[in-house]
């Protein structure tokens, strides 16, 4: 039997993860570079341990042999979403991630066709803002006839984790784009619009996300912006690496998620809606349980895809305590 394994178990996001896939009984295989602490997870969960590091495809290669679906959860992905692409490609394994940055999913566009030809699917962002945005912004596009522009905004409430921040770090000082005729284009940096998720209009800061090109993979709406609106702790400051693992339980509970999306149409009405979900981190571990349970059971295409591309804009609503709604 193929099994789901997960790379980086032992990490904030992926330990929530593999907790998610193993009460949903999926066979899974626990995987990463720390034998120390993917030991006691592994005998914890009552399922299987692989340690590797990425240096040397020959041991890759090996640790795939039985592996159906891996979902990378460690971060930085520059440093694994290269390696593990080519590795699932090489092997005939599905790929997922979880990753915030902008490179995974050029990388994927660029492996797209030899993807194709291995039947292989590259899914990066398997959960968290992709996930959510996508099938917000695949609801708002199909109540118009002709949408023209799409802008999405997440809130962000609450701490960071440490791997958040550290990947995150890498993003905040790259340019700032935004999607124009089709083309990633940059943009003068510090932008800000006033955006209403529901409480009255906020600040919101435009920023790069991959949803750039994620939405207009799935979309082919041709212009498309970015932003966020940060409370709580908002972005930390000094040493990262001393930052705790990830926020509390207590926290994340405290903390939902809010998105908005804008689509303007050819007559310049503008369609508006809203998703309300639990934390980032808690929807994040949770949808990419759930879609590495479903690729396993066979719900996959080859090639680059998205979460709304693969199982439909209505996702994003079957995961956790979430809601669209039309405003």
């Amino acid at each position: 039997m193929k099994k789901l394994m997960i790379y980086g178990a032992t990490g904030y996001t992926g330990r929530m993860a593999a907790e998610h896939a193993s009460a949903a009984g999926t066979p899974l295989i626990l995987a990463g570079r720390n034998e120390a602490t993917l030991v006691p997870l592994a005998a914890s969960l009552g399922v299987e341990h692989r340690v590797f590091a990425l240096e040397d495809t020959a041991v890759i290669d090996r640790s795939l042999g039985d592996v159906g679906a891996l979902l990378n959860c460690a971060g930085p992905f520059a440093k694994t979403a290269d390696v593990l692409m080519r590795g699932g490609i090489r092997n005939r394994v599905h790929y997922l991630d979880v990753a915030a940055e902008l490179d995974s999913y050029r990388l994927a566009e660029v492996l797209d066709v030899e993807a194709r030809a291995a039947g292989v699917m590259l899914l990066p962002g398997s959960g968290g803002s992709v996930a959510m945005l996508g099938c917000l912004a695949g609801h708002a596009v199909a109540r118009t006839k002709n949408p023209s522009s799409i802008r999405v905004a997440m809130h962000v409430s609450g701490g960071l984790s440490r791997g958040s921040a550290v990947s995150a770090m890498g993003s905040v000082t790259a340019e700032t784009l935004a999607r124009a005729d089709g083309k990633l284009v940059a943009r003068s940096a510090g932008a800000i619009r006033k955006l209403n998720f529901g409480k009255g209009a906020v600040d919101c800061f435009q920023v790069t996300l991959p949803d750039l090109i994620t939405i207009w993979r799935s979309t082919n709406v041709p212009d498309i912006e970015t932003f966020v609106h940060l409370t709580g702790d908002g972005f930390p400051q000094g040493d990262l690496s001393a930052l705790p693992d990830g926020p509390s339980e207590q926290e994340r509970f405290a903390n939902r998620y809010q998105a908005l999306v804008e689509v303007t149409d050819s007559d310049g009405e503008v369609i508006r809606s809203v998703l309300d979900t639990v934390n980032g981190y808690t929807f994040t571990a949770t949808a990419a349980a759930e879609t590495g349970r479903r690729v396993l059971a066979g719900e996959a295409r080859p090639g680059f895809q998205t979460p709304a591309m693969l199982f439909g804009n209505g996702f994003a609503e079957t995961i956790a305590d979430t809601t669209i709604v039309d405003v």
